[in-house]
């Protein structure tokens, strides 16, 4: 007769083959998936070096830009006041005079 330890024993390892067989598939079907996902981090990391030009020339142009729209601004910006000090002081100068 089979004893019970012995019929646990072999149903043990039959288990543990199973695992062992299904963990080695998951494995490799891991390590191909790792891959892929290498393979497509690495075109995404190529595609954005050759747009970091891009976006350094957008970069400039927008200083550049910014920096003639803040001229422009402030020279407007002196002509109106300077137009409204001009008032102020040809009113002082009259009240002056009466």
């Amino acid at each position: 007769m089979i004893d019970i330890t012995d019929l646990c024993f072999v149903i043990l390892c039959v288990l543990g083959s199973i695992l062992l067989v299904v963990l080695i598939i998951l494995g490799i079907k891991m390590i191909k998936t790792i891959n892929k996902v290498n393979d497509v981090v690495e075109d995404i990391d190529t595609k954005q070096k050759k747009l970091n030009g891009v976006f350094d020339i957008i970069d400039t142009a927008t200083d550049a830009v910014s920096i003639v729209s803040d001229k422009v601004v402030g020279t407007i910006a002196t002509g109106i006041t300077s137009l409204f000090t001009k008032r102020k002081k040809k009113e002082d100068e009259n009240n002056e005079e009466e």
